[in-house]
């Protein structure tokens, strides 16, 4: 017998400056991008806003296409069970030079702008479905 696990619906951003460097996040030990979960009433694109500039610091964003679509699987401790989680990934880009400033109660310790040879140095330290999306970001 199969067991429906609950979908979690989360949206981030691969957000690129002035430079073309990536905003990158080092959460729990590794690399990774800013993403959260959907809140109710809002659209999957506001989410991902929401939630680079509340992990980040940067809000001078404009918003582009919707990259792609990851899925992991992870045990939620504040609901106690296994969930999937659906993240949407949209291209992001900033027009300003912001202080960047990690949302420290989402344990992220360090946020950078990465360029390729530091985008390619975080993948040996990332999620699967982190090396995915910027697999495709790469690849466009």
């Amino acid at each position: 017998m199969k067991v429906l696990m609950k979908k979690i619906i989360a949206a981030g951003g691969l957000v690129t400056n002035k430079k073309g460097e990536l905003l990158m996040i080092f959460r729990r030990g590794k690399w990774d991008l800013p993403k959260g979960k959907l809140d109710e009433g809002e659209t999957i694109a506001e989410c991902a806003l929401r939630e680079v500039g509340e992990e980040t610091g940067v809000w001078q964003l404009q918003l582009g296409p919707l990259l792609g679509i990851t899925y992991h699987e992870y045990f939620d401790t504040y609901i106690q069970q296994d969930v999937i989680k659906e993240s949407h990934w949209y291209l992001m880009q900033t027009t300003g030079d912001e202080t960047l400033v990690p949302q420290t109660e989402e344990d992220i310790e360090q946020i950078m702008w990465a360029d390729d040879n530091q985008i390619n140095e975080c993948l040996h330290n990332t999620y699967k479905n982190i090396t995915e999306i910027i697999s495709l970001y790469k690849s466009k």
